[in-house]
């Protein structure tokens, strides 16, 4: 039996990178997984997948995080599908690079409110029942977010928020059952990645201080450490961010 047969976990961002990586790593434990995203079709493939493995079951919902009403709505349709969460995994994010005075508050406003906003409004849908299952909440944070890092003020920002919003509601929770803990990945080769084109005379030394030291890593190499947070083997750990990295953070 896997770690989490019979568990029910909520992937948000579960259409491509880490996200899916995720949804498919606890699918092969044994979850049942609810997997949402705004990307529909890209979904169901990561919903198709976990079928084909014949390891756990899922379901695709269209989700916009940074939506209160569709985040009630996807969270409402998990529970009618598989029952109260064990395990929610906010990983939904977007960010580019910009110069910090070329930034527009459209841009600025969006990545705030998908990354930090989104994990926010997930986590409180989800917490009433997190803390009656005995669960956790994993949060995807970012190594920008634990360092200063150019062209990046926005997702920095909002990266930084999701560390400590980990760390306050962790606290918060600490006399519970309910563990709260991100990971704050390095250089990982996702679609997200695509979006991050360096502006318009980027200085080749500043950009020198966010190269990855090797490789970019997976997003399995992400979703194993998700997988380790969010169960039981972890239950001493809370509160903690933890790169993944390959030492960039160090």
């Amino acid at each position: 039996m896997g770690r989490y047969e019979g568990r029910v976990a909520i992937v948000t961002g579960a259409s491509s990178g880490i996200g899916r990586a995720t949804a498919l790593r606890l699918a092969s434990e044994g979850a049942s997984v609810a997997c949402l995203d705004v990307a529909v079709d890209a979904n169901e493939a990561t919903v198709a997948d976990i079928g084909g493995a014949g390891a756990g079951k899922a379901v695709a919902l269209t989700c916009d995080v940074s939506d209160e009403r569709t985040v009630t709505s996807a969270v409402d349709a998990a529970v009618a599908a598989f029952g109260p969460p064990h395990l929610l995994c906010n990983v939904a994010g977007i960010g580019s690079f910009r110069h910090t005075h070329e930034l527009t508050l459209e841009d600025w406003n969006r990545i705030i409110a998908v990354n930090l906003t989104g994990t926010f409004l997930v986590s409180r849908a989800c917490i009433p029942m997190l803390l009656e299952t005995g669960g956790s909440i994993v949060n995807v944070a970012s190594v920008a977010g634990l360092k200063a890092q150019p062209y990046s003020a926005a997702y920095s920002a909002s990266k930084g928020g999701v560390a400590l919003f980990t760390r306050s509601v962790a606290m918060e929770y600490a006399e519970t059952t309910l563990r709260v803990n991100a990971i704050a990945p390095g250089s990982i080769d996702t679609a997200i990645t695509e979006q991050f084109t360096f502006p318009d005379g980027a200085s080749a030394t500043l950009l020198g201080r966010i190269m990855p030291y090797r490789a970019f890593g997976r997003p399995e190499d992400c979703a194993a450490v998700i997988a380790f947070l969010g169960s039981d083997e972890a239950r001493y750990v809370n509160g903690a961010v933890i790169p993944v990295d390959a030492a960039s953070s160090a």
